[in-house]
């Protein structure tokens, strides 16, 4: 299945498929931007089916790393779908979850509709 581009609340995203070989490493990373910025996208959204389960372990290194390369880039990722099953056996990553979600670059978010009430313009104030 072939990634999707498309524009949500004035934001280009390029999505990937479900399908696919897992993401494991930092060159993974590098080949989605290249991809990302050959369709103009902004914000990647990486189904967490496609990332390898050391991606969850933190001690590992691989979220660092390939988190950071899509900041150094000045590209958004959304990882999309359930993670409960990691963060239960986690308080780091809880707790990386929690932090990410606050900032503006690396969200996780469990549906397309979670991520697109996330990009969604905020009510200008009375």
């Amino acid at each position: 299945m072939a990634t999707a581009t498309y524009e949500l609340h004035g934001i280009r995203i390029f999505d990937c498929p479900a399908e696919g070989p897992l993401l494991g490493n930092s060159q993974d990373a590098v080949a989605l931007i290249g991809d990302a910025f050959g369709q103009a996208a902004k914000l990647i959204v990486i189904p967490a089916s496609r990332l390898s389960s050391d991606f969850f372990r933190l001690r590992t290194g691989m979220a660092g790393d390939m988190l950071q390369k899509f900041v150094t880039y000045g590209l958004k990722v959304a990882i999309l779908g359930d993670i409960e099953p990691h963060i239960s056996a986690s308080t780091a990553l809880r707790d990386f979850v929690t932090e990410s979600n606050r900032g503006d670059a690396i969200w996780f978010v469990p549906s397309l509709d979670d991520l697109e009430k996330r990009l969604a313009p905020s009510p200008a104030p009375r």
